[in-house]
């Protein structure tokens, strides 16, 4: 889709300038032709969108070493409505960078964003016991402090080292390879049409927290063989001890059984909220519908020749 096409004119990501949320949009060709609204979180970036003055939100909804980013998790749970569009995963790369001239023993403070310091725990331990960590709003946010403290360093994605002028320490510090984040874009109302390959997000909220309840929703999906990609429980806010589950699911809303699914649970559960169908990011995600849409026109062929010999057709 080109940028004249593409209705995301505006749209809401985590600033300022050089975060790993701002690369990720910045690598969907339509999306990075939009007037970017950079937010100081990622809460004032999901308002933007909920509230109109942004056409989308862009934020991160999980890492693949610390798991769920919680402010984007809990304002899609109970937040005012919006709708996953589509995801974007990206490498992650974090460099302990610092003022120019500095070497690591001058460190005494390391600031960033807290995901990304809980990413490189097993670095900083080891390289840095005695310093102070300070949590920003922001990987980038914490390079722009850094670049006026001496004595600190940041934990950053590259390009925010080189956006405020810093040099790289250490490069690369996270604790496991293959660190990866999983973004996505989210808009009110609209939902994608399907494309063969695709998630639904979805919030189950129990009656009541009794034995067997959570089997009762995961046995919905199973009678159906539904495959669950994700599971996590977050708490109501409520009391202590209730929880809803997030559940993404493979299926589109638009499909008949997934769809079966959906009125089954709405049916039963204190409350069922829709976070949206969206397709489906990786390396295979491309191969995997154009295989899709085969099976489904082999069927529809089969299907014809076995109407083609009912009597009297």
């Amino acid at each position: 889709m080109s940028g004249a096409d593409s209705p995301w004119r505006r749209i809401a990501c985590l600033g300022p300038e050089g975060t790993f949320t701002e690369e990720a949009l910045l690598s969907e060709p339509d999306l990075a032709v939009a007037e970017l609204v950079l937010c100081p979180t990622i809460g004032a970036a999901l308002a933007a969108a909920a509230g109109g003055e942004t056409d989308a939100a862009f934020v991160p909804l999980e890492n693949s070493i610390e798991g769920s980013i919680s402010a984007t998790l809990d304002w899609l749970v109970f937040g005012e409505p919006l709708l996953a569009q589509r995801e974007v995963v990206l490498d992650i790369h974090l460099h302990l960078a610092a003022r120019p001239g500095s070497a690591l023993g001058d460190v005494t403070a390391v600031y960033s964003y807290p995901p990304a310091l809980a990413q490189c725990r097993e670095f900083l331990a080891a390289h840095l016991p005695a310093a102070t960590e300070r949590a920003t709003d922001s990987t980038a946010d914490a390079a722009r402090r850094v670049a006026r403290e001496p004595g600190a360093a940041a934990v950053a994605p590259l390009a925010a080292v080189k956006r405020y002028g810093l040099d790289v320490l250490v490069p690369d510090i996270e604790d496991r390879p293959g660190n990866q984040t999983r973004f996505l874009l989210v808009a009110p109302r609209t939902i994608p049409a399907p494309t063969g390959h695709d998630r639904t997000l979805l919030v189950c909220f129990q009656h009541e927290n009794r034995p067997g309840s959570l089997l009762e929703i995961l046995s919905q999906f199973a009678a159906r063989r539904l495959n669950l990609t994700r599971l996590v429980s977050r708490p109501t806010k409520q009391a202590l001890g209730e929880h809803c589950f997030v559940i993404e699911v493979e299926g589109h809303v638009a499909d008949e059984v997934l769809g079966d699914c959906l009125r089954e649970l709405h049916a039963n559960l204190e409350a069922l909220r829709f976070l949206g169908s969206y397709p489906v990011a990786g390396a295979h995600a491309e191969q995997r519908r154009a295989e899709g849409d085969e099976r489904r026109a082999a069927a529809g062929r089969w299907l014809a020749e076995l109407r083609g010999r009912i009597a009297g057709g």
